[in-house]
């Protein structure tokens, strides 16, 4: 199967044109006359993951490998060195990022993760009903995602209405009508903005929000694939942070 039926196939469920100006979604490695063995879908690359892999393959993964130009290729860095060792093996790389976030990932975790009443989506921010208190909600979603901490700032006891991101999305801050926020990597003064916006905040980190793009996927193309004879396979790409309570062990 060649890699352009492939890429057509994908570009036709989450086109690669609504990805963001300073996104670098689509084919970053390979030839789209290229014909792949295998298909594999992952959030991340990793050198196990790479190693792993067969050869004459396609990846899928959700965030490229490669963002800005490369002027240099030494393999010292984490993009040059995986880039080194997927033409070696010939194993093509497609990138999903802003333009599925926008069509599917961040609807697809509010409601089949964290199982909320989703009721419209506006680009990135999905916008789902809630009614219920700030504690409870927050719990719940800690549970649905498997939080070992929960990291938020409480404006609000009570949550008629919350929005999501994905990722990283405070710099959509201005543009959220909600109770709340859902989203990853918030820093400091990000917290700050949000208590002056009277906007509560729950960190869904960028991880544990987004590893489902992996199932998501697979879930989108598998009958495509399968009248193809190619089948998805899901890595298990790791998140790079590990974290512990007070006490426990540093591993």
């Amino acid at each position: 199967m060649k890699i352009k039926e492939i890429y057509n196939f994908l570009d036709s469920l989450s086109p690669f044109d609504l990805q963001e100006k300073w996104d670098n979604s689509g084919l970053l490695i390979g030839n789209f006359e290229d014909e792949i063995k295998q298909v594999y879908i992952s959030i991340d690359l990793d050198e196990q993951i790479v190693d792993e892999m067969e050869e004459n393959s396609l990846v899928i993964t959700h965030h490229p490998l490669i963002f800005k130009a490369l002027k240099t290729i030494n393999y010292d860095s984490y993009s040059s060195k995986l880039v080194k060792k997927l033409i070696q093996k010939n194993i093509a790389l497609i990138s999903m990022h802003t333009n599925i976030d926008k069509t599917h990932l961040n609807k697809y975790v509010a409601s089949k993760i964290l199982d909320l009443d989703v009721i419209n989506s506006e680009e990135f921010i999905c916008y789902a009903n809630v009614n219920d208190s700030f504690e409870n909600f927050a719990n719940k979603i800690s549970k649905n995602l498997g939080l070992k901490y929960l990291k938020y700032v409480k404006c609000n006891e009570e949550i008629k209405k919350v929005a999501l991101v994905t990722g990283a999305g405070m710099s959509l801050i201005s543009e959220v009508k909600a109770d709340c926020f859902l989203t990853g990597d918030i820093k400091y003064h990000d917290a700050m903005e949000a208590k002056a916006r009277g906007i509560s905040l729950i960190d869904i980190r960028h991880y544990e929000s987004e590893k489902h793009f992996s199932p998501l996927l697979e879930e989108l193309i598998s009958e495509y694939l399968k009248k193809n004879q190619l089948k998805a396979i899901i890595t298990a790409s790791k998140n790079p942070f590990k974290f512990c309570t007070q006490g426990e062990p540093v591993e």
